[in-house]
Order: structure tokens, then sequence, then C-alpha cells
């Protein structure tokens, strides 16, 4: 059995039709963008047909979608500008969120630049709208940051709902959709919705590019000075190249998407089934063992109490097996995951976050369930 990857929430291998188009911006179609010289100009209108493919897959305008080096900076972004230029005194999030929001949030409430509140929780760790509501209705001038779906624990949020509650209350709308990009569909049209985020490389395209989405009605001022890129809103010269791939990469999920989805719902629900089966008192920390209400791509297993649960992802190595820990973040550090900690999963409980993809097998699912009877019966 060759190693397996079962880490896709962290990244995902990219698809060779991705590398096939970005090799031509690294070869032939080199000019900077920003050069009105015919080398540079034929970038440029590569980059413009990039955003309109994005555009056009999340029924917006391409006036609306500005690239980034990835999640990370768009969340940064959409909230920074958002309390700066919006006038913001309140945030709501959750203690869920990924570090790309919470740190962020938590800088800001120091800097006493905004109120911080977080919203409960219900025992699966899905938000309590019922508080949201509360929240919002105490709270004038707030903006609200909420993920589409944990990066953990795959928790699913209903955009629309939260969406709705925002637009009543007069409130601004901020969404991580980094997991859920490119394996469901989003609808700008239809959400209420003021700021989203994808990452190339959770969706078989490459590392450090993104972008963020940005509402007509919520226009904001830069965050990275230094040049007139992006229609004056980010300076810096652009990864063509990346924006390329980030565009095939994404035209590929939708395509597929239904497909592919069927493909990976099998594979997590047969994993599922024979660690029940196999493994007395294994658990499934948030809802992820709920397809319905939680990412296909994600399962995170809570396995019995062990003295031996920091070797666990050591174990599963040495099976030529690849998976995290929790957040791939967080990974490699003594810090444990800070959602497993809010949901108060025992820590003597050895955590395993498996996420797969559309090149995952069922042979390999397998492998990997024999592997974990093999490790929880006989730890080192």
């Amino acid at each position: 059995m060759n190693r397996i990857y079962l880490d896709n929430a962290a990244t995902t291998p990219m698809d060779r039709a991705v590398i096939d188009a970005m090799l031509p911006m690294m070869e032939e179609n080199f000019g900077n963008p920003s050069s009105i010289h015919t080398h540079g100009r034929q970038v440029r209108n590569t980059i413009e047909r990039s955003r309109k493919t994005i555009a056009n897959l999340l029924n917006t305008s391409p006036a609306e979608i500005f690239f980034t080096s990835g999640g990370t900076e768009a969340d940064n972004t959409a909230i920074v500008r958002s309390i700066e230029d919006f006038g913001i005194t309140h945030a709501i999030t959750s203690p869920l969120e990924h570090h790309a929001v919470l740190h962020t949030m938590e800088y800001l409430a120091k800097k006493g630049k905004i109120k911080l509140s977080y919203v409960a929780l219900d025992a699966k760790g899905h938000i309590d709208l019922g508080h949201l509501e509360e929240l919002l209705r105490d709270n004038p001038k707030t903006l609200v940051s909420l993920m589409h779906g944990n990066n953990e624990i795959g928790n699913l949020l209903d955009l629309n709902i939260v969406g709705q509650l925002c637009e009543d209350y007069g409130a601004i709308f901020h969404s991580d959709t980094v997991q859920t990009m490119g394996h469901y569909r989003h609808d700008l049209q239809q959400l209420k919705i003021d700021f989203l985020v994808g990452a190339a490389h959770k969706f078989h395209g490459p590392k450090g590019v993104g972008f963020l989405y940005i509402n007509a009605k919520s226009k904001i001022s830069p965050f990275i000075h230094g040049g007139s890129q992006e229609r004056n809103m980010r300076g810096g010269t652009e990864n063509v190249y990346g924006i390329v791939g980030l565009a095939k990469a994404l035209e590929i999920a939708y395509a597929g998407m239904d497909e592919h989805r069927k493909h990976v719902e099998g594979l997590k629900s047969r994993m599922i089934e024979k660690l029940q089966q196999n493994i007395e008192g294994v658990e499934f920390n948030g809802d992820s063992a709920n397809l319905e209400n939680s990412l296909y791509t994600v399962l995170n297993v809570s396995f019995p109490p062990s003295d031996e649960g920091d070797m666990f992802l050591f174990n599963l190595d040495i099976n030529k097996i690849s998976a995290s820990g929790g957040s791939a973040c967080t990974s490699g550090s003594d810090i444990g995951s800070h959602v497993l900690t809010a949901l108060n999963v025992a820590p003597d409980r050895p955590s395993v976050r498996f996420s797969f993809s559309k090149y995952n097998t069922v042979e390999e699912i397998d492998y990997v369930v024999e592997k974990l009877i093999s490790i929880v019966k006989t730890p080192v």
C-alpha cells in the first residue's frame, strides 16, 4: 500500500489539469500585468478572464472578486477594514473559528477597537441562533464573522439564516468559507452576505492564492498598500499563475461536484460504520458523523482514552497514513485544539481529523481502519 493522504482539510493535491493551465504563465506569458505593452496586456487579460470565471461560478460580478494570497489575508482584510471603515464597535464570532478570524478579533478587542462577543454553542458545536439574535438585538453596529464549515469538526452553518438575521439587525456579515469553497455551491445573488473567502489549495489548486468577495454595497478601503493592483484594493504584483490555477481548480470543482460528493460521502460513511463496528468506545467530535449537518470531507474521531495519545499520529505516520490531530494550523505545536477544548472533549482521548478528497479510495479507507484497530489495541 502506498502512503495514504487523509489530511485534505489542510491542503489538497493539485489536479493535473490545474498544473497544465498554470505552466504557460510560468514559461511563456511572463509579463507584468501592470505593464502597458503587449506582454503585460496579455497577462492582464488572463487575470480578468480568471476573475470572470470565478464570478460566473459564484453568480456574482467580476468587480466583486479580489485576489489575495489566501484565506488568512482575505479574512484579515474583511475584518480589519470593515471595522475601521464602517465604524463597527461590536463583533460577534464563535470560539470554534479558524485562528485567521479568532486571533484577528482578539487582537482588535485587546487594542480597544471593538467589544467582542462569543455566540453560544450547543453540545455538538452548532451555533445557538437564538443567542446570536439576542447579541445582534442588544448591540448596534455589529460585525458577525462565522465560518460556513468548521475546519476541524466539519460542522456546517446555515448561511441563509445567519445572513437574514444580520440584514434584519443591520449587521455586517463575513464568513470564512475556505473549507466549503469548491465543495458546495455558493450563489452570491441569493446569499445575504458582505464578505466571503476562498483559498485555491483547499480544492486541488495551488497554495498561496485565494480571493475575497466584497459585496458592492459594502465597499472597504485597502488592507495592503503600495500599488494600484486589484482596482486599487490590494498593492503588489499579482500571483498570475496562482490566479489562473485558482480559477481552473474552481471550474473543475464545480463541474464534478455532485459526482465527487457522492464518492467522498461514501468513503466517510464507510469509515464511520467500520470504526463503530470494530473499535469499542469510539466517538465522533462535533457533528462530524452526521452527513446532513457536517462537511462531507471531514470526520473527526475520538478514540478510547490512552496514555499514549501523543503517539497516535506518529503511529499512523509509521503505517503510511497522513492525518491531522485537529486544525493543521496548530499541528506540530504543544497547544491542543481550541475547537475540541471548547467542546469539552476529554484530553485523554486521542482525536484525529481524517479529511477526504476525490482521489481517496475504498481500499485506502479499509486499510486505515485496519491499522487503527491495531493501534488502539496495541499502543506503543
